[in-house]
C-alpha cells in the first residue's frame, strides 16, 4: 500500500460493536484504527475500500471523507458546500442523494441540514451549467453524507449505498427479524470462528444461523450483494474490485454442524429459503421443534445461541415461563454447552436462574440489551475449569499466517475471563499502548468526565413509525441470488 495512494475513512456500525469492527479492519489490513462512537475510523487505498465493504460483518456503510469545516447554522453549510468543486464528482446528467447525521445543539433539524447540502449541489451547477443533478432518494448514482458534531461538519461520499447489513441472501422474513449485522456481531463476540457445534433452538428466519456458516466458513458477507456505491464513481477500478470480489483465499473447511430449530413450521420454512439462497442449505440443519422437546443435546457440544422474545415487538403468553424453560433445558439438556441469550429486561434473565459468566451490552434497534454467557456444566462451579477451545491454537496460527505486517488481537482473548460493564473504561487499560487501535479524544473525555454509569436495559425515546422502519433498517423482501463478477 503505497503511501500516496491512501486516504482516511470512517466504518460506521452499531453501538457496543465498535471493538469487534476495529479487529476486523486490522484484519484486513487497516491501518491508523481509532475508535469512536458507532464509528471506526481508519485509513486505506482503494483496494481497502472495496475489501472493507466486502469483508467487514459489523460495518453498517464505509464512508471517504471529502471535506471538513467548521459551520454555526444551516445558511454557513451552504456556502461551504458551494465552494467544492463538484466536477470532481457530479456531473449534470447524475443523481444523488444526501444522508444527514447530526449531534449538536447547534443544529437540530437533520433533515434541514440535508436539503441546505442538496440546495448548495444543485445551485453550484445552475449557476455554471445552466442545468443540474437530480435528486433521487430509491436509486441514487451517488450518496454523500453530511456529519455535524457540534460546530464540526464532515461531507462524505458514501462507498456502501445500501446499509451493509442487506446481505442480499435474505428473500423472506419472520416478524421482528434479527439485523444481520447485530447478528454477526454477537457471534464474533462469543469469540466462535467454526471450532464446534453451533445451535439456535428459536431460530426464526435464521439470521443467526446464515452467519455463523459463513463465519465458519470463511465466506464474506458482502458476496451476495447486488451492488454497491462505489461502482459508480468515476475513479472505480473494475478489474481490481473482480480480483478482490472474486478472491477465495479465506475460504475453509468446517467439520461440525450448525442446527437451527423454531416452534413455529412457519418460521422454518422462511428459515429454509433463506438459507437455500444463501448457498448454506448442507452446512444447516433445520427441525420444527419447541424448546421442551429438547431431551438430548446435539453432540459434541459446542456453543448455543438464540435471540427469544422480548415481549415487546413480539407477544408471548407467558414470557416468565419462556425464560424459565430457557434456564430448565440449558441446565439439565445442553451440559458442556457455552449458552449466549440476548434479551432486553434484567427480570427475563433473572427467570433463566443461571448465573451468567459474562456480560455483552448491545443494542437491538431501539432497545438497550445484553447478551449473557452461560458456561453450563454438571456438578459445582467451584469445581468447574472453565472452557477452552480445543482448535483455539490452530485458529489464532492460521491468523498468525495470514499477514505478518499488522499486529492483531483476538477478541475472545481480550476479553476472556473479564467482567462487561457499560462502562467502557472498565473493559482495557488506559494505555492505549496495550491496544491494537486508538480511541477517539471524543472517547476518553467521555470516560474520564463520566460520573454516572450508563444504566442497562433503559428504553430509548418513542419514535414515530416511519422514524422506526429507518432505525431498524428493515431489509427488503426480494434480492438476487448470488451473483459472480467476473473479469472482463
Amino acid at each position: 500500500m503505497n503511501e500516496s495512494d491512501k486516504f482516511p475513512l470512517i466504518a460506521k456500525t452499531m453501538a457496543e460493536l465498535e471493538d469487534v469492527l476495529a479487529e476486523e479492519l486490522i484484519g484486513i489490513g487497516a491501518e491508523n484504527v481509532e475508535i469512536g462512537t458507532r464509528m471506526v475510523s481508519f485509513t486505506g487505498d482503494k483496494a481497502l475500500m472495496y475489501k472493507a465493504n466486502i469483508h467487514c460483518r459489523t460495518a453498517l456503510r464505509i464512508l471517504k471523507p471529502i471535506y471538513t469545516f467548521k459551520a454555526e447554522n444551516a445558511d454557513e453549510v451552504y456556502e461551504e458546500v458551494k465552494k467544492m468543486k463538484w466536477e470532481e464528482y457530479l456531473s449534470p446528467d447524475k443523481t444523488f442523494a444526501v444522508d444527514s447525521v447530526v449531534n449538536s445543539h447547534i443544529f437540530t433539524h437533520s433533515k434541514f441540514v440535508a436539503y441546505r447540502v442538496k440546495d448548495a449541489i444543485a445551485d453550484y451547477f445552475t449557476e455554471k451549467y445552466g442545468k443540474r443533478p437530480s435528486v433521487s432518494v430509491s436509486n441514487p448514482d451517488l450518496v454523500f453524507n453530511i456529519h455535524i458534531t457540534h460546530k464540526t461538519c464532515t461531507l462524505s461520499l458514501d462507498s456502501s449505498g445500501e446499509s451493509l447489513h442487506k446481505r442480499g441472501y435474505r428473500v423472506a422474513q419472520t416478524e421482528a427479524p434479527l439485523n444481520e449485522v447485530l447478528a454477526a456481531g454477537m457471534i464474533l463476540k462469543s469469540g466462535w470462528h467454526g471450532e464446534s457445534t453451533f445451535i439456535d433452538p428459536m431460530c426464526g428466519s435464521g439470521t443467526l444461523l446464515i452467519e455463523a456458516a459463513m463465519i465458519a466458513l470463511g465466506i464474506p458477507p458482502g458476496i451476495h450483494r447486488k451492488h454497491f456505491a462505489f461502482e459508480n464513481w468515476s475513479d472505480f477500478d473494475e478489474e481490481l474490485f473482480s480480483e478482490i470480489y472474486n478472491d477465495d483465499s479465506e475460504a475453509r473447511d468446517f467439520r461440525y454442524r450448525i442446527i437451527g430449530s423454531d416452534i413455529s413450521p412457519k418460521a422454518i420454512a422462511v428459515a429454509e429459503k433463506n438459507i437455500r439462497n444463501a448457498g448454506l442449505k448442507k452446512y444447516i440443519d433445520l427441525e420444527v421443534k419447541a424448546l421442551q422437546q429438547y431431551t438430548e443435546a446435539p453432540k459434541p457440544a459446542g456453543v448455543l445461541m438464540t435471540n427469544p422474545p422480548y415481549g415487546e415487538r413480539i407477544k408471548v403468553e407467558d414470557i416468565d415461563e419462556l425464560y424459565a424453560l430457557i434456564g430448565e433445558r440449558l441446565k439439565h439438556v445442553f451440559i458442556g454447552y457455552r449458552a449466549y441469550i440476548l434479551s432486553y429486561k434484567k427480570e427475563l434473565f433473572d427467570k433463566i436462574g443461571l448465573k451468567a459468566s459474562r456480560r455483552f451490552p448491545l443494542f437491538n434497534g431501539q432497545l438497550e440489551c445484553e447478551m449473557r454467557e452461560y458456561e453450563i456444566f454438571s456438578g459445582k462451579r467451584e469445581n468447574h475449569v472453565r472452557h477452552e477451545h480445543t482448535d483455539y491454537d490452530l485458529r489464532r496460527e492460521h491468523r498468525e499466517r495470514k499477514t505478518t505486517e499488522v499486529a492483531r488481537r483476538n477478541p475472545h482473548e481480550d476479553f476472556k475471563g473479564k467482567n462487561f460493564s457499560p462502562d467502557r473504561k472498565k473493559r482495557f487499560s488506559d494505555k492505549d499502548g496495550e491496544r491494537p487501535y486508538k480511541r477517539s479524544q471524543e472517547a476518553r473525555n467521555r470516560d474520564n468526565h463520566s460520573t454516572t454509569e450508563k444504566k442497562p436495559f433503559r428504553r430509548r425515546e418513542k419514535l414515530s413509525e416511519d422514524d422506526r422502519e429507518k432505525r431498524e433498517h428493515r431489509p427488503k423482501n426480494d434480492f438476487p441470488p448470488r451473483r459472480r463478477f467476473d473479469k472482463k
